[in-house]
């Protein structure tokens, strides 16, 4: 029977993928699923659960080694954003430690820390030519005033490195934000003020190829930033200047595997990049074949 060991099971992501994982069979064997997260889980779709540190403890590394150790999984999927680049750097120790021809669902150390780093991400976007929002840190703006005439206009403020919505900002006035509150760990990007999508994307570690399937956010938790609070899945063809736009950035980054991103229109229609997650995302479940990919790919044949 495969063992699939998922991070972060509590969250979002996690926890879409232990339903999908537990609908799945592999080779006619039911797949045996581990849900790993910060705080003990009850019930919920996994076979068996098992706690790690925060990816910012020196404890992190230590703590993932001793449960692969201990369940011994064919696959490791991590869906913690701030926990990518150290397992990117972990990922042979931890396929060591885990089944023989084990494998980690995640792309090289540099592709994941560009991806985790939201600056990073536009920098590196900006300069492959994906188009991307005006966007600096907030150390390098005066203040909330200074960032309006920056932008020539609203400004969205938001950690460098953060999950979904935590500690997003819509800045339309230079009252509407605390200054003194942001400094170099914060990114300032001009307001895209239009329809957002969510292209769910697959970019083969073998041949490079990139499956992209497009979600429309149709409510927003937040109310104009933010995780979807529901979304839709488009016809493949429905918007092709969204999937290109999608594909040229997994491609930039160099990500494979599965990734989340966000991407928003302005008011002339044109697409822009926001964020880019490399993993899978809260709504990976409106796009099942990425996850069918990821197991026919990653989860090696038993000899």
């Amino acid at each position: 029977m495969p063992t699939v060991l998922v991070t972060g099971a509590g969250g979002p992501a996690g926890s879409s993928l232990g339903r999908q994982l537990a609908d799945r069979a592999r080779d006619g064997r039911t797949l045996r699923t581990i849900g790993v997260d910060l705080d003990s889980l009850d019930g919920g779709p996994f076979t068996d659960t098992a706690t790690v540190a925060a990816a910012a403890d020196p404890a992190y590394a230590p703590s993932m080694r001793a449960v692969v150790e201990r369940f011994r999984p064919d696959l490791v999927i991590p869906t913690v954003q701030d926990e990518l680049p150290q397992a990117a750097v972990l990922a042979d120790v931890i396929a060591e430690a885990a089944a023989p021809r084990a494998s980690v669902v995640i792309a090289s150390a540099r592709a994941s820390g560009l991806a985790a780093d939201k600056l990073l991400t536009m920098w590196t976007l900006a300069s492959a030519g994906v188009p991307v929002p005006v966007h600096t840190a907030a150390s390098e703006l005066p203040d909330a005033a200074g960032a309006l005439a920056w932008a020539g206009g609203p400004v969205v403020v938001k950690p460098r490195v953060s999950r979904g919505g935590r500690g997003v900002s819509v800045v339309e006035k230079p009252e509407d934000l605390d200054w003194s509150a942001t400094d170099a760990s914060w990114i300032v990007q001009g307001f895209v003020d239009g329809p957002e999508y969510a292209p769910q994307v697959y970019r083969s570690p073998r041949t490079g190829l990139t499956t992209v399937v497009v979600l429309e956010k149709t409510v927003l938790k937040e109310g104009r930033v933010g995780n979807a609070a529901d979304a839709v899945r488009l016809p493949d063809s429905a918007v092709p200047d969204v999937t290109q736009i999608a594909a040229a950035t997994v491609e930039a980054l160099d990500l494979v595997g599965p990734v989340d991103m966000d991407v928003r229109r302005d008011t002339a229609g044109a697409p822009y990049v926001l964020e880019v997650n490399g993993r899978f995302g809260a709504l990976s479940a409106h796009a099942p074949e990425l996850l069918d990919l990821v197991l026919d790919e990653w989860l090696g044949p038993k000899p």
